[in-house]
């Protein structure tokens, strides 16, 4: 009789239409009962399309497109990109612009890490911790605001400075937002932290060994939580984070629970961070006095002949940086975020390439699921934060 049953592996599609995959990304499992004999990871469903819309409009109009890629934290892909452009034309922003870049970001990766943590509690069932994170995120989004206008798609960064300079109470707005986020964290501390039933669905899943993470391109949270203390701000300096006093977390086998301790501690540093820009920033200007470059204020534009004529060539000709190509990259929310720039000498970019750090993320999770549970999907995805508008080819 026993000779009679045959059993055969069942094969799943998990999204694109599924609560943890939202539309970006489909899962094809093959199971063994729950347990994962294989996973096949499919991207594609966003259809952002960047480098070729970048391709299409002048090097100004890229600014908005890099909103786009990881709209959780866009303030830094802004910055990211004009960085990369700066060092293609061969300037360096103000110094006081650069404090201000700094703020942005940080206030963006706190936004990203608030968010990822939030909605991994909240998909484990820890609806309290996403409520708090949410109300912590909010209040960010309220500085940010306050900072450019916008809440998500800042727009913030232009290629030689910012849209406009720090509005007049942002220190002490900054101020009283960490005195109430610090509170907020300390209670999702409390709540997940110790948790028995959150750490028994994180810890020793989604583990990696610090030599593959490294081989498969780990950059950010998640190769810091299998114990390599690799940052962009401190291994290749950028802006005024040299001058900046902070700690790089690190965890040590690289699980779900270490990706989690990594982002919180993260989260307190970024604050650290900002107000130490804030105390140490100076005065001047915020962007650079060459309006062949410098996209122009409408002050200026309405009262300088020389500002509406270099607007009127920006806007229909586009800035022109010699040819040549860079790299540039940045500490994203996720990783080391890369712009490749190629410069034909013409008005638009002739190459404009992102390195997302989600997308090697993404291209292990095979590696990281064979052998666990079907459920064990849901918190190893939030935990390496995929982000389908940067990870979209």
């Amino acid at each position: 009789m026993e000779k009679e049953l045959r059993t055969e592996y069942m094969v799943i599609n998990m999204g694109p239409s599924h609560p943890v995959t939202h539309g970006t990304v489909k899962f094809l499992a093959t199971l063994d009962g729950e347990t994962i004999v294989d996973l096949k990871v499919d991207i594609g469903y966003l259809h952002r399309g960047f480098e070729k819309m970048c391709e299409n409009g002048t090097w100004q109009q890229v600014i908005p497109y890099t909103d786009r890629l990881n709209y959780v934290s866009p303030l830094i892909n802004n910055v990211g990109y004009a960085l990369a452009v700066e060092k293609l034309i061969g300037i360096e922003a103000p110094e006081r612009c650069q404090y201000i870049r700094v703020i942005a970001s940080e206030l963006a990766r706190i936004s990203d890490h608030l968010t990822n943590v939030a909605a991994g509690g909240l998909e484990l069932g820890a609806f309290t911790a996403f409520l708090y994170f949410v109300e912590a995120r909010e209040l960010v989004w309220d500085l940010i605001e306050m900072l450019c206008g916008a809440r998500v798609t800042a727009n913030y960064v232009r290629i030689g400075g910012l849209k406009n300079d720090l509005p007049e109470g942002f220190a002490e707005k900054t101020r009283e937002v960490f005195k109430r986020c610090r509170e907020l964290w300390a209670d999702v501390d409390k709540l997940l932290t110790k948790n028995r039933i959150f750490i028994d669905r994180v810890r020793d899943v989604g583990a990696m060994p610090a030599d593959e993470a490294i081989a498969w391109g780990f950059t950010g949270p998640c190769l810091r939580a299998t114990g390599v203390p690799y940052d962009v701000r401190k291994a290749q300096p950028y802006l005024v984070y040299d001058r900046l006093d902070f700690e790089v977390p690190v965890g040590e086998t690289g699980d779900n629970f270490d990706k989690y301790l990594v982002r919180m501690e993260e989260i307190l540093q970024s604050m650290r961070i900002v107000e130490q820009a804030l105390a140490g920033m100076p005065g001047g200007p915020i962007n650079v006095d060459m309006p062949a470059y410098r996209w122009q204020s409408k002050e200026d534009i309405g009262t300088r002949i020389d500002s509406l004529i270099f607007h009127f060539k920006t806007v229909i000709e586009g800035i022109k940086p010699p040819p040549g190509e860079v790299y540039q990259a940045v500490e994203g929310g996720n990783g080391e975020l890369g712009f490749y720039l190629v410069s034909d000498g013409s008005g638009k970019p002739y190459k404009c390439r992102v390195r997302p750090p989600c997308f090697p993320l993404t291209s292990a999770m095979p590696r990281m699921m064979k052998g666990r549970l079907l459920a064990d999907i849901v918190p190893t995805f939030d935990m390496i934060n995929m982000i389908g508008g940067e990870c979209d080819r």
